[in-house]
């Protein structure tokens, strides 16, 4: 199934920074139709690597489904600076995530990584949650 445009919610938690850590994510559709969710333990993780995680394993999925674009929204200031270039990545172990996103990235025609509260990403919280309980 190829869809032209995607719109993914992502977000990472983490129980201790560095500590159990989990992502969660729902793709969709142009349309609205939920073409993937997400919810998975990824070991121990800061809450920025969570983030950062749940962002790269989104992405994978959304190319999988042979789309060309995506509209991604996240809650976390710090991640969204970064891969749009705001901010400059200084984490060590940031680095190599931040890279893998902007591989991924490079792959689509086209991408719009944006902020939003928390509280217009409750899926994917809800999600990443799940995972971790």
């Amino acid at each position: 199934m190829k869809v032209k445009k995607v719109i993914i919610h992502a977000d990472g938690a983490s129980r201790g920074n560095p500590g159990p850590a989990a992502i969660g994510a729902t793709i969709e559709g142009e349309a609205g139709q939920r073409l993937a969710s997400i919810s998975q333990r990824i070991g121990r993780a800061t809450n920025n690597q969570a983030e950062y995680r749940a962002l790269i394993v989104a992405l994978k999925e959304a190319i999988k489904l042979g789309t060309s674009e995506a509209d991604i929204y996240l809650d976390s200031e710090l991640v969204v600076r970064q891969v749009n270039g705001k901010y400059r990545v200084k984490n060590t172990a940031l680095k190599p995530l931040y890279q893998e996103v902007k591989r991924l990235q490079g792959l689509l025609r086209g991408s719009v990584v944006s902020h939003i509260p928390r509280q217009q990403n409750t899926e994917a919280d809800t999600l990443a949650n799940a995972a971790l309980e």
